[in-house]
């Protein structure tokens, strides 16, 4: 009986590894993650000697002049002028996704992005109604641009979806094809923008004086 016993529980636990090993089945080889590619630093990187020297030109002969005439025009009020505009990193993939998501459907490329130096109003708010954070200070504003007849435009996007130069909208009237003793001028009068244009013109970054962790 004993025999019988043992026996039993022999042909149980087979019977139960096995069904085991059917039920898992054969492993399969997980997928190897590829790798990553690896990005180059992109031409135009400068050494950390070469951005304090131009830190410091700045500093010499900008900020004294900036200075002076802020002082002559608000002589009881310090002035610090600002030395640089910050746009987070999230900001930036959002709006270069953006500008590349409309000149997509405009049917354009982007062939580059302009950094303009600005300066804000000396007011209480922007036209839009929201509050100006440092009147009078410096800052940028960034301008996508697109190849027309071999030439950079900056452009955005009209309200019948087509991409517009921004020249002809707001720029000067001195601008557009005449050769006339090697100047250029424009031969139509600006168009004001519609309510339904799509600027693609990014600025209202975080402007401020010179912080005390860099330069």
């Amino acid at each position: 009986m004993k025999h019988y016993r043992k026996g039993y529980l022999i042909f149980f636990g087979a019977s139960l590894l096995l069904i085991g090993s059917c039920q898992q089945g054969p492993k399969k080889d997980e997928p190897t993650k590829p790798e990553e590619e690896k990005i180059t630093a992109p031409e135009g990187i400068i050494s950390l000697k070469e951005s304090k020297s131009l830190y410091d030109n700045y500093s010499k002969n900008r900020v004294g002049i900036i200075e002076e005439y802020e002082m002559e025009r608000y002589p009881d009020e310090k002035y610090i002028p600002a030395r640089y505009t910050s746009f987070s990193l999230d900001k930036m993939k959002n709006y270069t996704a953006f500008v590349e998501q409309e000149a997509k459907k405009a049917g354009v490329k982007i062939a580059s992005f302009r950094l303009y130096f600005a300066n804000y109003p000396d007011k209480e708010n922007f036209p839009d109604g929201k509050k100006i954070v440092h009147p009078r200070q410096n800052s940028i504003f960034i301008v996508p641009t697109m190849m027309v007849d071999g030439e950079e435009y900056g452009f955005y996007i009209g309200e019948d979806g087509k991409a517009k130069l921004i020249k002809d909208a707001v720029g000067d009237s001195k601008v557009g094809a005449n050769s006339e003793k090697g100047k250029s001028y424009a031969s139509f009068i600006p168009i004001a923008p519609q309510n339904g244009d799509q600027s693609l013109i990014l600025n209202k970054g975080n402007s401020s004086p010179p912080p005390n962790n860099d330069y």
